[in-house]
């Protein structure tokens, strides 16, 4: 199957499998800080990110014609979990799972399309 998928995707692919564990890895991260790190807008927005990148993740495995949907909901829901790392500064977990999260939303963005 991975041949007959369009580069794009492949690395759509992979950037969701990345998103979804560094948010796994920065929740039990977050869970350990305390205080700001477990703020309930900020802990939403890295269950809504690790979720929706594995949900999209099966969707383009399956080649699933609700894809571009699906993509589209990730790439919303990467950038608010970037956004509310972002705000954690001199943290370098929060500055990666960042990073991480605008990335897998660049590649949802252009696969929505």
């Amino acid at each position: 199957m991975q041949g007959t998928m369009s580069q794009a995707m492949q690395q759509c692919i992979q950037n969701c499998k990345d998103c979804h564990a560094v948010c796994e890895q920065t929740i039990a991260y977050c869970l350990q800080a305390g205080g700001r790190h477990v703020e309930v807008s900020h802990m939403q927005s890295l269950l809504d990110c690790s979720q929706s990148c594995q949900v999209c993740l099966d969707f383009m495995l399956r080649n699933s014609p609700l894809s571009k949907s699906v993509c589209g909901v990730c790439a919303d829901a990467c950038l608010r979990c970037a956004e509310t790392c972002e705000r954690i500064s001199n943290d370098t977990q929060m500055q990666t799972c960042a990073q991480i999260c605008r990335q897998c939303a660049s590649s949802c963005q252009q696969m929505a399309r």
